[in-house]
């Protein structure tokens, strides 16, 4: 666990994480179900990296791997199964939209960490990390693309989608990179370490998981079907 960093900074990203728990299970319809799932896979990946499991970054593929593999094989039934497909289709789309707010501050978060040398500025919005933007659209999205819990503006809705997937997917590649694994490409000064120690593992295994759903849920649903 990392020492002498101040309440402040594990206060936003703890509520941050519930945050995100909060609105992805407003979003959706079996809310018991999902909550349960989340809060089990939470403790797993949480106590992993409480017990320092993931700070092995010499392994090939890291060890970080066994707290995100797994979200990302669910997430693949889930778009690619009938039940899963199924599950996908009933949640809500605009309360879905409004999940993506996480990413503020999730970036405040970030800048936050790079302050006290645990990532790279280059992972922060003072770099190259526009995800921010991500989170400012979201509730803005939500009012115009969205009245009376029904959908008016899919173009828009999808345009925006896929772009804050590509903003997503950019700091993604980039903290990858900067990590201190074998194939590590850049931020040899001050590499991404944050996300190996609790509680910060929760950003890639859980938080980047429901925002990566989000997004391809939505857009899914927005090529697919016509109507909403």
């Amino acid at each position: 666990m990392l020492t002498n960093l101040p309440d402040s900074l594990i206060l936003i990203f703890l509520l941050t994480v519930i945050l995100t728990f909060l609105l992805f299970i407003n979003a959706v319809k079996n809310k018991a179900t999902v909550a349960i799932i989340l809060v089990v896979w939470l403790a797993v990946t949480g106590i992993l990296s409480f017990k320092g499991v993931f700070q092995d970054t010499s392994a090939i593929p890291p060890r970080l791997m066994i707290g995100i593999a797994p979200a990302i094989l669910f997430i693949i039934l889930l778009l690619t199964t009938k039940n899963g497909r199924r599950f996908t289709d009933n949640i809500d789309l605009n309360k879905l939209t409004l999940v993506h707010i996480v990413r503020v501050p999730v970036e405040i978060t970030l800048f936050m960490l790079s302050t006290h040398k645990l990532v790279p500025e280059l992972m922060t919005f003072a770099g190259r990390n526009l995800d921010i933007l991500s989170g400012i659209t979201a509730p803005i999205m939500y009012f115009v693309c969205f009245k009376n819990s029904q959908l008016k503006n899919r173009t828009l809705l999808l345009i925006w989608n896929f772009i804050c997937l590509g903003l997503l997917l950019n700091i993604v590649i980039n903290a990858i990179l900067a990590a201190p694994f074998p194939f590590q490409q850049f931020a040899f000064d001050q590499p991404n370490i944050a996300i190996l120690y609790f509680p910060f593992t929760w950003l890639p295994c859980f938080i980047v998981m429901i925002v990566l759903y989000s997004h391809l849920t939505a857009i899914r649903r927005l090529i697919i079907y016509r109507k909403e």
